[in-house]
């Protein structure tokens, strides 16, 4: 995710929480063209199908929302360890600016009492309440890619992704993002 890291790091921290979106979707946005422009030659090298690519993008997607909920595992140079203080920075304006904002300051301060340095319970909301666009992000270049099976819906009313690996009921046709790190 150099691509992804390199685009976030740079995030101005007097942002507001749309502004982080947009950041946080423009990175998604450019590393899945990272991914879907080198992806046709190891499909010819390789031999790997269409549905992989859904995949990749999901591993990617799921990448971003650990960066952004602050669960990255592989932190240790500066680089990350800068972005990890920027996100912090930006997820304590934007709790500042909901406790300032919000009609529901009593709900809010019992949900996010002790969440304060890291802000991840917030950083888990936020991320929670705009995965689906950054999902749109990442997938706008995959083109009529679709995964190997049905994954949007459940059971027998489980439907095919349409092209770019999305959902027709606009979901996140991935749980990739909620599997812990080292297990993916």
């Amino acid at each position: 995710l150099h691509l992804c890291n390199k685009n976030m790091e740079k995030i101005a921290t007097s942002m507001t929480k749309h502004d982080l979106l947009a950041e946080v979707c423009l990175a998604a946005k450019y590393e899945g063209a990272s991914i879907t422009l080198h992806y046709p030659q190891y499909q010819q090298k390789y031999g790997i199908t269409d549905s992989t690519i859904c995949t990749m993008l999901a591993r990617s997607f799921a990448d971003i929302g650990d960066i952004v909920r602050g669960r990255d595992l592989y932190g240790g140079n500066k680089k990350k360890e800068r972005l990890e203080d920027n996100l912090k920075k930006i997820f304590g304006k934007i709790y500042k600016d909901v406790m300032k904002t919000s009609r529901k300051k009593s709900a809010l301060k019992a949900r996010y009492d002790g969440d304060t340095g890291n802000y991840f319970q917030l950083r888990e909301d936020w991320w929670n309440n705009n995965r689906i666009m950054v999902w749109h992000a990442i997938t706008c270049g995959a083109g009529g890619s679709q995964y190997f099976r049905p994954t949007c819906g459940s059971g027998e009313k489980g439907n095919a992704t349409t092209g770019k690996c999305r959902c027709p009921s606009y979901k996140v046709p991935t749980y990739f993002d909620y599997v812990p790190q080292y297990l993916r």
